[in-house]
């Protein structure tokens, strides 16, 4: 948007759990909780994807002012602010707007048994996998469920056997008995990638995410919906029981397989790089990076990856270590070539006088 039409958005007065703030006409009510800190738990909303509202997390009590009879002013405060009349039943947040004169609670009681409910309702025939599963520690439903939750479960009945550890990609699984129904990756494919092989079939407790027939999810950012996937129902091939998300550590980096340059945050362990994840930037790569980047960290550890200069000599059958005795003049200097397509862009046949130390770092250097 531009600056100009973004100046001709008008901005519209909400209250906020008693506290009034300004917000520019058609912002989402969940977005506007979000820019003043305050919670809104959701699981169906992503900000870069459509607004189902089929998950009902995100149910906040609303209000708006009376309408004033015919021939009436409107009754307003000393701060100009209309008394707010609340509504009975509540509202998502996801798919709803503010307008002026608005009034959210989102810590009200009515919107704290709303939550109860869903979470109690969520947990029905969810498996109790958190032990194995790849999604503990970065768990929207571990998370709500700790702090939403009733803290128990009602419900005594055998529940609902579904596919367990499906192959619907090369690079990606699925398990049908931890899915929420949040829809994300279903919409993911059909808005953003527009290869719409995702779906869901059956109905009510039943329902089911599955494959389209005679169709796989392969294209090249297939991934993006582990991202996404606010459970453990879809997981990656390549991370699957590796590591434990609490173990690594996260550093911020920059995604060097293309000119594009996808920001992204590297998880890693001891020196070990286990997993490449897209870092937000609207300016670049949005949400989202192509699988080929994300997968383009395994030559690092690789068992055949030059880690230190070799030599072959005449009637040697394989390459050694270079030493400090294969060098000429006093065993300082030796001739050696880059053969890797590095940065010095070396040809095979460019060789270059160095100085022979076993301290030095190759493995940084080429």
């Amino acid at each position: 948007m531009s600056d100009e039409k973004a100046q001709e958005v008008p901005m519209v007065n909400v209250q906020i759990d008693g506290e009034w703030h300004q917000f520019p006409k058609g912002t989402r009510m969940i977005e506007a909780c979000r820019q003043v800190g305050a919670e809104v738990p959701h699981y169906c909303y992503h900000p870069k994807l459509s607004s189902p509202g089929n998950c009902r997390m995100c149910l906040v009590e609303m209000g708006m002012p009376p309408r004033p009879t015919p021939g009436e002013d409107p009754v307003v405060d000393e701060d100009g602010h209309q008394p707010i009349g609340w509504m009975p039943r509540p509202a998502i947040a996801c798919a709803n707007t503010v307008a002026n004169n608005m009034g959210i609670r989102t810590d009200s009681e009515l919107t704290k048994s709303c939550r109860e409910g869903v979470m109690e309702f969520l947990l029905v025939n969810h498996p109790l996998d958190c032990p194995i599963c790849d999604q503990a520690g970065e768990c929207s439903l571990q998370e709500h469920s700790a702090e939403h939750g009733k803290g128990g479960s009602r419900f005594r009945d055998e529940k609902n056997k579904k596919p367990k550890n499906v192959d619907i990609g090369p690079r990606v699984r699925l398990d049908d008995e931890r899915c929420i129904m949040c829809s994300r990756c279903i919409r993911f494919c059909d808005e953003t990638v527009d290869d719409p092989v995702l779906g869901f079939t059956d109905r009510g407790s039943h329902t089911v995410l599955a494959i389209h027939p005679n169709q796989e999810l392969a294209n090249n950012y297939s991934m993006n919906t582990v991202d996404i996937c606010p459970v453990g129902a879809l997981t990656s091939n390549d991370f699957r029981f590796q590591m434990r998300a609490w173990f690594m550590k996260e550093t911020p980096s920059i995604c060097t397989s293309c000119g594009r340059g996808c920001n992204t945050v590297i998880g890693s362990r001891e020196g070990k790089v286990y997993r490449q994840t897209p870092r937000d930037n609207n300016e670049v790569n949005s949400a989202w990076m192509c699988d080929h980047g994300r997968m383009n960290y395994h030559y690092l550890n690789s068992e055949v990856r030059l880690t230190d200069p070799l030599i072959r000599e005449k009637g040697e059958e394989a390459h050694r270590q270079l030493g400090p005795g294969d060098s000429s003049n006093g065993g300082r200097v030796v001739e050696i070539g880059c053969f890797r397509n590095c940065g010095d862009r070396f040809r095979p046949d460019d060789k270059r006088r160095v100085v022979y130390d076993a301290s030095f770092d190759w493995l940084s250097k080429c």
